[in-house]
């Protein structure tokens, strides 16, 4: 009991009453569950690398207890999926890499410039303590002063809740976008910027081609009746984001298991015969865009990648 207490103490702010109620609660369920939070302490005590992942992000151990990434997870079901986020990643990137993901620092992807009131919007890779009920990382795009403008949250795991293949797949537990008071003006130009390519498409391409450096299979989306807590539902029982029905309009398919969707790991272009004849100048330079994007994103992750990955 002594290790979860120490372990609390590095989760949470005993000064302040609510964290004091999560440190107590924490502590209960680890002595609940001794063996998934024993083994999970082993699993990050069997490196140096590992060691100073949970140095610089101990909340791998609030998560495993507490009900995060998909509706009706179990304790070994988050421990399992840390566990193999954090293996698959070892495995192919180097240990800067780990250590800036999981040490509070963020690794820029690609930068545009917006305008001269907003600047430069920029893509970051990065896994923030605030957004851990929803994934283990994320990728974001920033205004500068680090507002952030949409992200996708997600994590790396084998396949073993759909389809028991044990195929390496990302999860995303949520796609956020702005939360300020000009949110829809801020999207308007953005949107204009990139070609009449709306922002929430523009982030998931962002996540479809990271997974596809990354070399998984697979995507799996949680869907409205997956979402971890379905908080994104208003007093007036409408919801701020549908998420099933934008991956259905993404080329989402329903699984087996109604808290997930299955999503395309590449998004299908348009072919000229298929373009408005008025349009096709605004495709063609919104796919001279987006490949600039996908080439920033592969480059920089190329500097972190091990060899013989």
């Amino acid at each position: 009991m002594s290790n979860f207490i120490e372990l609390g103490k590095k989760i949470y702010n005993l000064d302040n009453p609510r964290e004091l109620h999560r440190f107590i609660v924490f502590v209960a369920r680890c002595c609940l569950h001794p063996q998934t939070i024993g083994n999970l302490e082993k699993f990050f005590a069997r490196s140096p690398l590992m060691e100073q992942v949970a140095q610089g992000y101990p909340y791998v151990y609030e998560q495993a207890t507490r009900a995060f990434f998909y509706r009706g997870s179990t304790i070994e079901e988050r421990a399992r999926l840390i566990e193999e986020n954090m293996t698959f990643l070892a495995e192919r990137f180097n240990d800067d890499f780990m250590l800036k993901i999981y040490g509070d620092k963020k690794i820029e992807l690609w930068r545009m410039p917006l305008d001269e009131t907003l600047g430069e919007m920029n893509l970051v890779m990065c896994a923030e303590s605030g957004q851990r009920k929803e994934g283990l990382m994320s990728v974001m795009l920033n205004l500068p002063g680090e507002v952030p403008v949409y992200q996708i949250l997600f994590w790396i795991a084998r396949d073993e809740i759909i389809n028991r293949d044990k195929k390496w797949a990302m999860w995303f537990g949520a796609m956020q976008g702005p939360n300020v008071d000009d949110a829809k003006d801020l999207i308007k130009v953005i949107t204009k910027k990139c070609h009449a390519y709306r922002t929430k498409n523009l982030i998931l391409y962002i996540a479809q081609t990271v997974a596809r450096i990354f070399g998984v299979e697979k995507i799996f989306a949680v869907t409205n009746e997956g979402y971890y807590a379905n908080n994104h539902i208003r007093s007036d029982r409408k919801l701020k984001t549908s998420f099933s029905d934008f991956w259905i309009e993404v080329g989402g398919t329903a699984t087996s298991d109604e808290r997930f969707f299955e999503l395309p790991l590449t998004e299908t272009r348009k072919t000229v015969e298929e373009m408005p004849t008025r349009k096709r100048a605004v495709y063609r330079r919104r796919f001279a865009l987006l490949d600039e994007l996908e080439q920033s994103i592969a480059d920089k992750l190329e500097e972190f990648k091990r060899e013989g990955h």
